[in-house]
């Protein structure tokens, strides 16, 4: 499927998306047996970008949060003439701990799968295999939307699918990319299957200042060519809303 608007391009502006979302019914998500969570990440930010605020109110709960890193994200800047992909390793690591404090999700249980950044869509069965291990007795699991069309989110949702469907573990997927490519109403994304989780007004100050954590994605690592951001201002906008989307 070729997207209205591509990953690399102008998206959507995130203006339509609200007033679409002001006249479109999406039930709610109903959260409230939930006692543990798996999450799934291709890349560290995904997790919070998607469903960081959720993530915040469900730790307020008391809620038991895995994290499942897929990649370690350190192919976002691969022409960069000023960091090597070991220090972006190390620096998305740490930024991802930082993130999850601000969410107030411990970081005492975020296991690395050390998938090769851009490389998910080539080792998803194993990935499901691990992902059947680690999901295995939790009472919900999260992950990127596997209709993303981004190869890593997609590899990473669909071997979450399989490893649910294995384990017998509800599953839900959350979009990232979808809000810049797809227009609102777009047949190609499964809005009969979306559900919200409306977010307080303390879950959503989390979220934004965990999102702030991410500094190599969301400014230049320098001046030079090759390390520019990976996320402009008008795509992590789409993240400041008052709820999250995901589909069943």
């Amino acid at each position: 499927m070729k997207p209205p608007h591509p990953i690399d391009g102008p998206g959507t502006d995130e203006n339509r998306w609200l007033d679409w979302e002001r006249t479109t019914r999406i039930p709610d998500l109903d959260l409230d047996g939930v006692r543990s969570l798996a999450v799934v990440a291709p890349h560290p930010d995904d997790e919070v970008l998607g469903f960081g605020g959720t993530l915040a109110m469900l730790a307020e709960r008391g809620v038991h949060v895995r994290v499942v890193a897929v990649t370690d994200g350190e192919g976002s800047h691969p022409r960069s003439p000023t960091t090597s992909p070991e220090e972006l390793v190390q620096r998305r690591v740490e930024e991802r701990s930082a993130a999850l404090a601000e969410l107030g999700v411990p970081d005492t249980d975020v296991i690395r799968l050390g998938v090769p950044d851009g490389e998910a869509g080539g080792a998803e069965a194993e990935i499901a295999l691990r992902l059947s291990r680690l999901l295995s007795g939790f009472d919900l699991c999260v992950s990127s939307w596997a209709g993303d069309l981004h190869p890593d989110h997609m590899a990473a949702g669909s071997a979450a699918a399989d490893a649910a469907r294995a384990c017998g573990v509800q599953l839900f997927q959350y979009p990232v990319w979808m809000w810049h490519w797809a227009e609102p109403g777009a047949a190609a994304v499964p809005w009969d299957r979306a559900y919200r989780v409306e977010l307080s007004e303390r879950a959503l100050s989390r979220k934004s200042a965990a999102i702030g954590c991410f500094t190599t994605q969301i400014a230049p690592l320098s001046d030079l060519p090759g390390d520019e951001a990976v996320l402009g201002a008008e795509m992590v906008e789409h993240f400041g809303r008052g709820e999250e989307v995901v589909f069943g």
